[in-house]
């Protein structure tokens, strides 16, 4: 940890990697999403180890749930998204995948939020986009966040690279992170390793630096 202008700047994993300054975000790990991927179990099973950790550290931790507008209050983005991803060529041939209150909606129960942790529902890919995510990380004075869960390429990069735009200190779970493909994994990690700003760490380094506080 570097001083400058009687403030503090964290150089690594190590100083910022604390409940004091860190919060955990585990990302969209619901019952919608998880099954989509090959290597969903194992995903789950890392980012499972994070929340215990985190939770036996002290951490805040925010769990995030996506979810779709019904078709007929939505906007032409999310119709578009919806065009795109359900492959229609018609708006109205699309339906909202998962809507509030459904089934798929809900964090895998393994991973069930405990009372004092922060459920962010969100219609965006950016965690901190028209949520309440930044004003709550700012105001218990958090300067980083640990990320984890589904998908990397989708929604975990537009968070980390919103974060670095909000000043945060973003620390990536490299295995602990799904993508639809091994080439799209290695291709987001790349760029985001590159701005030289975010922390790329596995579960286990994780694990352990959460544990030396």
């Amino acid at each position: 940890m570097k001083t400058a202008f009687g403030l503090s700047v964290p150089e690594n994993l190590e100083d910022v990697c604390t409940p004091e300054r860190c919060g955990l975000i585990v990302y969209d790990m619901q019952a919608a999403i998880v099954p989509q991927i090959a290597e969903g179990a194992d995903i789950l099973a890392r980012c499972r180890e994070l929340l215990a950790t985190a939770r036996e550290g002290g951490f805040r931790i925010f769990f995030t749930r996506h979810f779709f507008l019904p078709n007929r209050a939505a906007g032409a983005g999310q119709l578009r998204r919806a065009m795109v991803w359900q492959r229609k060529d018609d708006p109205m041939a699309t339906k909202p995948l998962f809507a509030q209150g459904s089934a798929g909606w809900e964090i895998v129960p393994e991973l069930a939020p405990r009372e004092g942790e922060v459920v962010l529902d969100k219609l965006t890919m950016s965690a901190f986009e028209s949520t309440f995510l930044n004003l709550a990380m700012r105001d218990a004075h958090l300067e980083a966040f640990l990320i984890a869960g589904i998908a990397l390429e989708v929604g975990i990069e537009p968070t980390v690279r919103h974060g670095l735009d909000l000043n945060y200190v973003p620390i990536v779970a490299t295995n602990a992170c799904g993508s639809k493909s091994n080439e799209m994994r290695e291709r987001s990690l790349t760029t985001l390793k590159e701005t030289g700003e975010v922390i790329a760490a596995s579960a286990g380094e994780l694990v352990l630096a959460m544990r030396r506080r």
